[in-house]
């Protein structure tokens, strides 16, 4: 195995990162979508980012299966190695699911997500009753469960670059 990620693998993590800034400006700037809420551009832009997050999170999830992640540094103790990648294996839940979520959603709502100027289909059917819950699960996980686990991530790879100074944050720098 190689001591370090991709390029292309860095490349995913990245953008992803960018997406998710992105995606939490929006979703923190727009209105709170309410039952009778019209739509605006911040929430379309919201909606934009989450189909475009969905997708990139499909592409890096089928590069991370098909291209073996890097060894371990040498001397990291075997929990911190299992904790990361539970973490690792947690968001890529989350960034499969809280886009699908919000999609359904916005189904739900009748609210149309519009890509490249073609509207998406409708996963569900507006105000069927079994689907009213996934707005607030998705509200829930990503400003709770997301945002804490990106931190954790955060928190680890500042740990490993500044206490333990093991090189772990430079594998996924780009241009090493």
């Amino acid at each position: 195995m190689t001591r370090g990620y991709t390029g292309t693998a860095k490349f995913l993590h990245w953008l992803i990162v960018a997406l998710l800034i992105g995606q939490f400006y929006a979703a923190w700037s727009m209105p709170h979508i309410g039952r009778n809420t019209a739509m605006s551009s911040l929430i379309s832009l919201h909606f934009t980012i989450g189909v475009v997050i969905l997708a990139v999170a499909v592409v890096r999830l089928a590069w991370r299966l098909t291209h073996p992640e890097p060894a371990p540094i040498d001397g990291v103790p075997p929990w911190q190695t299992a904790s990361a990648r539970i973490v690792h294996w947690l968001l890529y839940v989350l960034l499969l699911a809280l886009p699908i979520l919000g999609w359904i959603n916005a189904s739900w709502r009748n609210m149309p997500i519009v890509m490249f100027g073609h509207q998406l289909p409708l996963l569900v059917a507006p105000r069927d009753p079994a689907w009213g819950w996934t707005g607030d699960v998705h509200a829930l996980l990503s400003n709770y469960l997301l945002l804490a686990l990106v931190g954790l991530h955060v928190a680890a790879a500042l740990y490993h670059q500044f206490v333990r100074r093991d090189g772990t944050l430079g594998r996924m720098l780009p241009g090493r």
